[in-house]
């Protein structure tokens, strides 16, 4: 059977048809979508001021809410200790200092508690992160920044679509940043969107975005082509002769493949010259497709999510999602703790399905942040969780296989003898 990747990518059916037609009217880089698509996202939302930023990166978007905020240099902002390195590394760019607090290891997300030891005087603002798709608890982390005068800045680079106690995420601090990068949960092939409550910082982030540079024709149309390799790549029968066999032998020789994929860790000030360049027509037109189609998208990866739930829930020593009543979850990830994580994913590799390592970073443990940050136990425990594959773009019968797979592999450890003296799996 083909094997199945770890990452999927959500494509409207008719892409190549968007893209020809901005082709043919010459609007690839300039023309009417930005406005319509920044208007339309803005109505998703329910309130405030939005603005399509950056070519390529939707960190830039918290970049120039970092800078329209006027924060003074060296203020601290409060991040999680678990989150996407580039997130606190945006921040020392704008000047500012990261601070690491906690995360809840059930969620996955900002501890209110660890946030609130974090504070000290020269705090100006927190960063909570709704990793995966899930919210983070947000009354105690508002009611926080509100008794010490904290701005609020949401990362809703996984979480486009989720909601806490019936509100769009994104919509309850003083700014949030979303991100449409090729596997995101609304993929434009790059770039990412700027939230913000009030008019006058809209404005100040509006003009830090028109300052970019047009990119050229050429340079969109490379973006638009490096995103059908991506996607060409993690299709299930090519991935089976591309991607896994280098899965396949690392699985074995206890290598490490996954640096490869993501862009290498460093220092990002000055900022490299490519995080340049303004969001483009052709990426808001897939865009404004993508975002009439997210409850779609939404819908049909929760039900792979209650497929998995069904599969691997009642396994001794497994612990799937759990989703807190007053919030909904859009599954960009789906991270369940399981008794020894690493044998799982080699086994799992080696039958075909990807299951992965956590992705995002346990930055207090790195060595671009000094590699002594606070105690992190949350963050640490949620190191050991895997990513089982969820996207939409799966069919039914590949979730079971997964599922299934992942089930018969967990038992087989559970079942296996320990040697005389041994721990438990996974202590």
């Amino acid at each position: 059977m083909a094997a199945i990747a770890r990452y999927g990518m959500r494509m409207v059916p008719d892409a190549e048809q968007i893209v020809r037609q901005c082709r043919q009217r010459g609007q690839l880089v300039q023309g009417p979508h930005i406005a319509a698509f920044e208007e339309e996202f803005a109505r998703f939302l329910g309130q405030g001021h939005v603005r399509a930023v950056s070519l390529e990166y939707g960190r830039m978007a918290l970049l120039d809410i970092l800078k329209s905020m006027k924060f003074p240099p060296g203020s601290e902002i409060i991040v999680p200790a678990l989150t996407f390195w580039v997130v606190p590394e945006i921040t020392r760019v704008a000047g500012l200092k990261p601070v690491f607090a906690d995360i809840d290891p059930a969620t996955f997300t900002l501890s209110p508690a660890a946030m609130e030891r974090a504070i000290t005087p020269n705090t100006r603002a927190v960063l909570p992160t709704h990793l995966y798709g899930l919210s983070c608890d947000l009354d105690p982390i508002l009611a926080l920044a509100r008794r010490h005068d904290l701005k609020v800045i949401e990362d809703c680079a996984h979480s486009l679509g989720a909601t806490y106690r019936g509100q769009m995420v994104g919509t309850f601090g003083d700014a949030s940043f979303f991100s449409f990068q090729a596997f995101k949960p609304l993929n434009t092939f790059g770039g990412g969107m700027a939230w913000m409550r009030d008019a006058e910082l809209a404005r100040r982030v509006g003009e830090y975005a028109d300052a970019e540079p047009w990119p050229s024709e050429e340079r969109v149309k490379s973006i638009l082509r490096a995103g059908w390799w991506q996607r060409t790549f993690i299709r299930p029968t090519v991935f089976t002769y591309s991607g896994f066999p280098i899965w396949w032998a690392a699985s074995w020789l206890n290598t490490k493949p996954d640096r490869f994929l993501w862009e290498k860790v460093q220092r990002l000030d000055p900022l490299p010259a490519h995080y340049g360049g303004r969001f483009s027509n052709v990426q808001a037109a897939l865009g404004r497709a993508g975002l009439a189609r997210l409850p779609e998208f939404i819908e049909r990866t929760r039900r792979h999510a209650r497929m998995l739930d069904a599969l691997l829930g009642d396994i001794p020593g497994v612990s799937v999602p759990r989703t807190p009543p007053d919030r909904t979850h859009v599954y960009y990830q789906y991270c369940a703790y399981v008794p020894d994580h690493e044998e799982l994913v080699r086994s799992c590799i080696r039958r075909g399905v990807d299951v992965a390592p956590m992705h995002v970073d346990v930055c207090t443990r790195m060595e671009l942040f000094g590699g002594h940050g606070p105690e992190a136990k949350g963050a640490e425990k949620a190191a050991t969780a895997v990513q089982v594959p969820v996207y939409e773009s799966l069919a039914d019968h590949e979730i079971e296989r997964i599922g299934r797979r992942v089930r018969t592999q967990v038992l087989r450890q559970t079942r296996r003898p320990r040697a005389a003296g041994g721990s438990e799996p996974g202590h």
